[in-house]
C-alpha cells in the first residue's frame, strides 16, 4: 500500500500539473513514481532534469537500463525492475539481456565489467577501490564515461529509495523472479 499518495494528473495544479502533462505528453502516460513525485514538484522537476541529461550523455540507452537493472536488483526495488525490464525491451534488450543485467552479467566483456562495478559500488555504499576504477579503465572506459555511469547508479539509486519509501504502487507489468526457474 502506497505510503505517499500518486497525484491525479488530471486534478494537479501548478506546477505538477505541467510537469505531469508534459511527462503524459512524451510517455503517452505518467508513470505512477511521477505522478508521487509531483507531490512536491521539485523533486519530479529534479528527477526529469537528471534524467534528460544523462540521455544526452555518451552511454547509449540499451546500457543506461543495464546498469538501472543491476541497481534495482542490488536493491530489491519491485517497482524500478518492473519499469527498467519494460523500457528495456522498448529499447531493444532482450528478455535474456534483462536477466543477465539484473544479475550483473552480459555477453559484452566491457559492459560486464561496468555492471560489476555498479553492483558492488552499491554493496560498498559508494566506495569504491583504486583498483575497480583501474580495472574500468582497463575495460576501455574513459574518466567521462566512469562519470556516467556513477551519475546513471546514483540516479536508480534515488528512484529505488524515493520507491521504498513512498510504496508506490507498481504500473508496470512485474518483473519476473530471478530465481523462479532454477
Amino acid at each position: 500500500m502506497p505510503r505517499l499518495p500518486a497525484v491525479n494528473p488530471d486534478t494537479a495544479t501548478g506546477q505538477a500539473q505541467h510537469l505531469l502533462q508534459g511527462v503524459q505528453k512524451k510517455l503517452g502516460f505518467a508513470p505512477n513514481i511521477m505522478r508521487t513525485m509531483a507531490n512536491a514538484p521539485a523533486v519530479l522537476q529534479g528527477y526529469l532534469d537528471f534524467s534528460a541529461a544523462l540521455s544526452k550523455g555518451r552511454l547509449s540507452a540499451k546500457f543506461r537500463e543495464k546498469i538501472a537493472l543491476i541497481v534495482s536488483e542490488a536493491n530489491s526495488c519491485g517497482y524500478c525492475l518492473a519499469a527498467h525490464s519494460a523500457i528495456g525491451q522498448s529499447v531493444g534488450l532482450s528478455e535474456e539481456a534483462i536477466r543477465d543485467s539484473r544479475q550483473g552479467e552480459s555477453t559484452d566483456t566491457k559492459e560486464a565489467v561496468a555492471l560489476a562495478f555498479a553492483r558492488n559500488l552499491v554493496a560498498q555504499r559508494g566506495w569504491a577501490t583504486d583498483e575497480e576504477v583501474a580495472i574500468l579503465h582497463r575495460a576501455g572506459f574513459s574518466d567521462g564515461d566512469i562519470a556516467e555511469i556513477i551519475a546513471n547508479i546514483a540516479l536508480t539509486l534515488f528512484t529505488n529509495y524515493f520507491n521504498h519509501v513512498a510504496g508506490t504502487e507498481i504500473d508496470f507489468p512485474v518483473a519476473p523472479d530471478l530465481h523462479a526457474h532454477t
